[in-house]
């Protein structure tokens, strides 16, 4: 299947069978089926069709927003109004292009990765976000390409690597180091 007819290529089905796994990462294909009133088959091979095409990825619960029509991606943050902030975070849950919300330290108080379908789709949602009591202002930064997507078997894999050296320790052999320098 090609990439620029994914989006051509959903269904009402396959969108509630990408939502049903976003909410229960691990449905199983019979329960999905159920849930939906289709067949065990049909669940099965559309979800197949839809890791072929990689719509999903990472073992089938990562969607690829690209692919369902969100390619357009920022990263805003927010200054608010200290005393506003717990209305600010609440209200940013409630806008469903914001994917996820951070409150950090330097400039600015809060940051956000946003998606839309387009710039004009960008720009509804940021009205939105500066229409929030205890806003100030924004600053956007547009995603030109994503270099590395978001990942933790690096992470993962280091942990295990330094849990094998413990073990091999415990029983003689020598450890390996678990972080640079140590």
């Amino acid at each position: 299947m090609n990439r620029s007819d994914d989006l051509n290529t959903l269904d009402s089905t396959d969108l509630k069978i990408l939502l049903e796994l976003v909410r229960d990462p691990r449905i199983q294909i019979g329960e999905l089926s159920d849930k939906l009133g289709i067949a065990r088959n049909t669940a099965q091979s559309r979800v197949r069709r839809m890791l072929r095409s990689g719509i999903l990825h990472d073992g089938g619960r990562e969607i690829d927003l690209e692919a369902v029509g969100y390619d357009v991606v920022a990263f805003v943050t927010i200054e608010v109004t200290h005393r506003e902030l717990d209305g600010v975070v609440g209200a940013l849950r409630l806008i469903p292009q914001v994917l996820e919300v951070h409150e950090i330290s330097g400039r600015g108080d809060v940051w956000c990765r946003v998606v839309a379908t387009d710039t004009h789709n960008l720009q509804a949602a940021l009205r939105s976000v500066l229409r929030i009591k205890g806003v100030i202002r924004t600053e956007t930064v547009l995603a030109l390409h994503t270099h590395i997507q978001y990942r933790t078997e690096p992470l993962i894999s280091r942990l295990v690597q330094g849990a094998s050296a413990q073990g091999a320790s415990a029983q003689g052999a020598p450890a390996l180091p678990t972080r640079p320098g140590g």
